[in-house]
């Protein structure tokens, strides 16, 4: 079982940066694979970015691939987004998931954080 909280959404103009983190409970943390996904208002929840338990592995959706950094800390059982070069298009809540495998889509993760608002202004 684990539970996953995220920090560090907020306002932000389009060309900044935000920082998410998601601090997991329990002592098997590092041996899940960590997702981010966002969902906009009036669609579907998306892949943004996946790491493996190792953090040698890493993938990202084509929209994020060169601004957005996910990694992790395993001593502070703590993901982490970074991202940078925000767009008005990146708004949404995000949401960090967590399970065995790594997946791309959100139906492959067991547990999920309540999310984190982020907005961009244009």
């Amino acid at each position: 079982q684990v539970q996953l909280v995220e920090s560090g959404g907020g306002l932000v103009q389009a060309g900044g940066s935000l920082r998410l983190s998601c601090a997991a409970s329990g002592r098997t943390f590092s041996s899940y694979y960590m997702g981010w996904f966002r969902q906009a208002p009036g669609k579907e929840r998306e892949f943004v970015a996946a790491i493996s338990w190792s953090g040698g592995r890493k993938s990202y959706t084509n929209s994020v691939e060169g601004r957005f950094t996910i990694s992790r800390d395993n001593a502070k059982n703590t993901v982490y987004l970074q991202m940078n070069s925000l767009k008005p298009e990146d708004t949404a809540v995000y949401y960090c998931a967590a399970d065995r495998v790594l997946g791309v889509t959100a139906t492959e993760y067991s547990y999920w954080g309540q999310g984190t608002q982020v907005t961009v202004s244009s």
